[in-house]
């Protein structure tokens, strides 16, 4: 039970801004201090700052009979906001949303299908639209995105030379956090991030992105719309949101426009042969099971679905990370 509550104590403290105020704060703060600023509670805030303590997010030091708390390394690298490397919107999202899922994973297991019926009163055949079910958890969603690729994205884009690959398109590539990496290492490179109306035009209000060379953005869907012209086309945390049929379908797509030489770039995280690990990507795995159509997969799976779209020479890439890479090329 303790690591479930565990997670409900890290959501509550980003949720109320206790990383941020400790960020901002010349010194350390007593929980009075931070109650008062916070406006919450001084009972309620002095349990959930010891209860950071015990969980290493926070550090607590006694003065004149006084705690004083601070962040430790960790908060103030991810949790914290102001740092480069905040993963503080994506918990905000996982645990607004995904968690309220896993509270259904029997159910999902039983059913074998995601749980936003139950969770969110979303039917499972909406699910397109049921992942972004308002403006603000579509922000909060690719705000999240963007802190887990400034932690893993420029691992990911070396993971293999794309320098042989000059147009790229980013399919479902959401604000361009992957965009920038790639344009950072090759800078000869021009990519196009392909996305669905509502997430390019979000992605044009919030994150200040100058449309300019070498990134630029278009709107559709990539089951349906035609898909633009590239050397290389990415796909990243994209499949795992589908069954095999409908990786297979978007695969085909690809395919048909993708010219000899051409590539495709799939980041996942990669299961083990045997399924039974990695550990994480086996709760990214569950996680899929509540929240989409999909599930994580072995190396040997996605060769075979690249393969049957006509990618036959396939090389998948542990990179010491959460998320793997997989080049395929036609």
């Amino acid at each position: 039970m303790a690591p479930f509550h565990s997670l409900e104590v890290l959501f509550a403290a980003c949720e109320l801004g206790v990383f941020d105020l400790l960020a901002e704060a010349p010194e350390p703060l007593g929980s009075a201090a931070v109650a008062a600023r916070l406006g919450a509670s001084a009972r309620g805030t002095q349990l959930l700052l010891d209860a950071c303590v015990s969980l290493k997010l926070l550090e607590a030091e006694t003065r004149g009979g006084q705690a004083l708390y601070e962040n430790t390394e960790l908060a103030s690298t991810y949790l914290a906001r102001s740092s480069p490397k905040s993963q503080h919107h994506m918990l905000l999202y996982l645990g607004r949303t995904t968690y309220l899922c896993w509270g259904h994973l029997a159910q999902a297991v039983r059913e074998g299908k995601n749980q936003y019926l139950k969770a969110f009163g979303v039917p499972s055949e909406e699910l397109f639209t049921a992942i972004y079910r308002s403006e603000g958890e579509r922000l909060q969603f690719m705000r999240g995105l963007q802190a887990v690729w400034s932690v893993h994205g420029r691992r990911v884009m070396a993971a293999f030379d794309l320098s042989p690959f000059p147009v790229v398109c980013d399919l479902g590539g959401c604000a361009g956090a992957l965009a920038k990496e790639c344009v950072s290492l090759y800078p000869a490179c021009h990519v196009t991030i392909f996305d669905i109306p509502e997430v390019v035009r979000t992605a044009r209000k919030h994150f200040l992105f100058g449309e300019e060379e070498p990134i630029s953005f278009r709107e559709g869907d990539f089951f349906r719309d035609p898909l633009p012209e590239a050397d290389l086309y990415i796909l990243a945390r994209v499949l795992h949101d589908w069954a095999d049929d409908k990786c297979a379908q978007l695969l085909a797509r690809i395919g048909h426009v993708c010219k000899p030489g051409g590539g495709v770039l799939v980041i996942e995280s990669l299961l083990d042969a045997d399924g039974r690990g990695p550990l994480t990507t086996q709760l990214y795995s569950l996680n899929m099971l509540t929240q989409t159509e999909g599930q994580e997969r072995t190396p040997a799976q996605y060769c075979a679905l690249l393969a049957s779209a006509g990618f036959p020479d396939v090389q998948c890439k542990r990179t010491g990370g959460p998320y793997d890479a997989i080049l395929a090329r036609k």
